[in-house]
């Protein structure tokens, strides 16, 4: 099972370790038998105290989870009358039985629900949450991110954030001109990763000059696409009448593409362009931010188990 210790946390190493070797037993994660790094090894892995993990080590033997066996190191030991739970029932029966467990052990309801709270706070992002005002860039932002990093994106508004917060498993990515806006609706403690947008050398880089009467075509769903690349290029010294722009949000916006020298679009709309069109994909975030996130994905999926 992985195992993640947060260093900052106002919770005890120790109670972070007990607490997520527990949940590993309940939900079978860890089996009956199995042995368990020994205190060294876990030490070393996150460079915390060696006396940190053997504290841990011997309250969950004394509490009935492990089983140190001298001279062969520490083990998980079976809980009395454990059944298999159907799939579909699993998780259902895990929250029942850490429950029960709980209240057995003189926790009130009010308590369980604090730490339950607090944990879930403590565990590592499953997605990105994307929070951008405009639906088709965030769309855009949607697709440039599922892409450079392969993890699960999601998104809102930031009105629709600021009523029901972000979900659970969320990581918050916004783009740095909605900064203010975006952490006004965020509670105080919560972290947002600020994208930045792309340069104009960033998106002429490696793009050579086209002819002065090639005809260059860029569409997108998200009209601010189409006055951004607009002012690049003509910053860049293309003549403003050699670009053609079309709105793919209107019938028929495909039609004549081919006569165009290439056709520059956006990451989603790219991949409806007609088949025989050269197409150049403009992103909007900067390779640095793209980079970041991939580091920020890294972080959390290669962790040690």
């Amino acid at each position: 099972m992985k195992l993640w210790l947060s260093k900052n946390s106002e919770v005890p190493l120790r109670e972070q370790l007990t607490t997520q070797i527990m949940l590993g037993v309940i939900s079978d994660d860890l089996k009956p038998g199995q042995r368990l790094p020994s205190t060294r090894e876990l030490a070393r892995r996150f460079q915390i105290h060696a006396n940190t993990v053997s504290a841990a080590y011997r309250d969950l033997e004394a509490r009935g989870w492990l089983e140190l066996r001298k001279g062969s190191g520490v083990y998980v030991r079976a809980l009395a009358g454990r059944q298999p739970a159907a799939p579909e029932l699993r998780l259902d029966q895990l929250i029942s039985t850490f429950l029960q467990m709980a209240r057995d052990s003189g926790f009130s309801l009010s308590e369980i629900q604090t730490r339950i709270k607090h944990w879930l706070k403590l565990q590592p992002p499953d997605h990105f949450h994307v929070i951008e005002p405009d639906e088709e860039l965030r769309r855009i932002l949607i697709a440039e991110i599922a892409e450079a990093t392969n993890f699960r994106v999601g998104g809102a508004g930031v009105e629709e954030c600021q009523q029901r917060g972000l979900p659970a498993g969320a990581a918050a990515v916004a783009l740095y001109g909605h900064a203010e806006d975006v952490r006004a609706a965020l509670p105080p403690d919560t972290n947002c990763l600020l994208l930045r947008s792309r340069s104009v050398p960033e998106l002429l880089l490696g793009e050579e000059r086209p002819a002065p009467d090639a005809l260059i075509s860029i569409v997108s769903r998200w009209p601010e696409f189409l006055k951004w690349t607009r002012t690049v290029l003509v910053a860049a010294g293309l003549d403003a009448n050699s670009l053609n722009f079309r709105d793919a949000r209107v019938n028929d916006w495909h039609r004549g593409l081919g006569a165009s020298h290439f056709v520059i679009a956006d990451v989603l709309t790219a991949a409806q362009i007609p088949a025989g069109c050269a197409v150049r994909v403009f992103r909007v975030i900067a390779d640095s931010s793209l980079a970041e996130l991939r580091g920020f994905v890294e972080n959390f999926l290669t962790r040690s188990d």
